[in-house]
């Protein structure tokens, strides 16, 4: 008996010990802890089932038993958080493609661009208006490894006004009654039904479409769509339910109504004026500028890829779109990363660091915003954003640096998320 108990203790503790869990050890030539310190020289990085377990200077000694990854001449960044994609979609204008493509083909389409999302350098996503349950899918499938893809934290279907942005418009009334998402609202009870709904079906974060937008056949109107009741009841619920309110905004009275009403991140941000960035920086509201997004549209204008009411929108924002974010930067807005990618082809998502860099911001805030800055926004800046003990092993490595020179993330050439390493 005392021999079986003892072999069984044997047993235990082997199980326990950390060389025989999953160890990965990481040589590197230079390490970015976070985007606040200087870069480290020549070092090791030791990760223990999905974490973080150390960060040592030098190349250590790899333990019996463990993975190594030798990436001399590389620089380790922490993984980076895109707070504004859309997984599930590819660019094009041509909007009557929901009335001939079942939901389920977003996850088709969603798998597909969730591995070039990793494979970019971006570990964790904001899915910002998907279908009802493509975006929870992917979710789940790349948490559980089942596909490859970044964390992902999904808004599912926007909540709009009728026939506003993000509501169906373009066909017949009653086709655009049975496209409908079933998540347009008026009066502040039911946009607070709306938001518990969205909560009940999986939602992570309330993504609402304060503004008209660019890419919808109608969406008129830059100024406030929803009330302030129906804004603050938004705001009010969601909070309730310990879920946080993104807005699409274009218009600067309908910036400054989101902000006011409490809303936590703004998207796009395009006619941002003084009185919109004082509101922002009163309540904390955090811009996520797109340009991207911008940048994408207008690559398409002329090639018959969008209606012609779309263009007109098009051309009519490419001025300001040049130069909005920096006008935010120097009103001290607080902005973190995010691209709207499925706007443009997924996968291009680093181009944003340069287009942010050249309004004003540099390269050291600009990984800032995609990394420490934008792990704050998620309420997980104890969970990924750095290269630390005990954080998430969200790891990208690059060839230079990008606290000197942000174009270096465009080209990512070896990444970890949660542990796993991207094939």
């Amino acid at each position: 008996m005392r021999k079986l108990t003892a072999a069984l203790a044997a047993i235990m503790c082997a199980a326990a010990s950390p060389l025989l869990a999953e160890t990965t050890i990481i040589h590197a030539d230079g390490v970015i802890v976070d985007a606040d310190s200087p870069p480290m020289g020549r070092a090791t990085v030791t990760v223990t089932n999905g974490r973080i377990v150390s960060v040592e200077e030098g190349w250590a000694d790899v333990p019996e038993g463990a993975q190594v990854v030798h990436l001399e001449g590389k620089t380790l960044v922490p993984g980076l958080v895109d707070l504004h994609v859309h997984l599930t979609g590819d660019p094009g204008g041509d909007f009557w493609r929901g009335a001939v493509e079942p939901d389920e083909w977003g996850v088709v389409v969603g798998a597909k661009n969730a591995e070039k999302t990793l494979k970019a350098g971006f570990t964790t996503v904001r899915e910002a208006g998907s279908s009802q349950h493509t975006a929870f899918s992917l979710r789940r499938g790349t948490e559980e490894g089942l596909i490859q893809g970044p964390r992902i934290i999904a808004a599912g279907p926007p909540l709009a006004i009728v026939g506003g942005h993000g509501d169906v418009s373009g066909f017949l009334p009653e086709v655009n009654e049975v496209l409908s998402s079933g998540y347009t609202c008026t009066g502040a009870v039911e946009c607070a039904e709306k938001v518990r709904r969205a909560s009940q079906n999986g939602a992570d974060t309330i993504k609402i479409t304060a503004t008209g937008g660019v890419l919808s056949q109608q969406g008129r109107g830059l100024e406030a769509h929803f009330s302030d009741p129906e804004m603050e009841s938004i705001v009010e619920t969601a909070n309730s339910l310990g879920l946080d309110v993104m807005a699409h905004a274009h218009g600067a009275r309908g910036i400054e109504a989101a902000a006011r009403a409490g809303i936590d991140t703004i998207e796009h941000g395009t006619y941002l004026d003084e009185a919109a960035a004082q509101a922002m920086r009163e309540n904390g509201t955090v811009l996520i500028p797109t340009l991207m997004a911008f940048k994408g549209v207008t690559e398409g204008l002329g090639k018959g890829i969008y209606t012609p009411v779309v263009e007109e929108k098009i051309r009519a924002v490419a001025e300001t779109a040049q130069v909005f974010m920096g006008k935010a930067h120097r009103w001290n807005v607080p902005i973190a990363f995010g691209t709207d990618a499925g706007v443009f082809e997924h996968g291009r998502n680093a181009e944003e660091f340069a287009l942010m860099v050249g309004q004003g911001m540099s390269p050291r805030a600009a990984l800032a915003s995609a990394t420490i800055v934008a792990a704050k926004v998620l309420h997980m800046e104890s969970e990924i954003g750095r290269i630390a003990p005990g954080y998430s092993a969200d790891i990208i490595a690059v060839q230079g640096n990008p606290l000197e020179d942000v174009t270096v993330l465009e080209d990512v050439e070896w990444v970890m998320a949660r542990g796993r390493v991207a094939e």
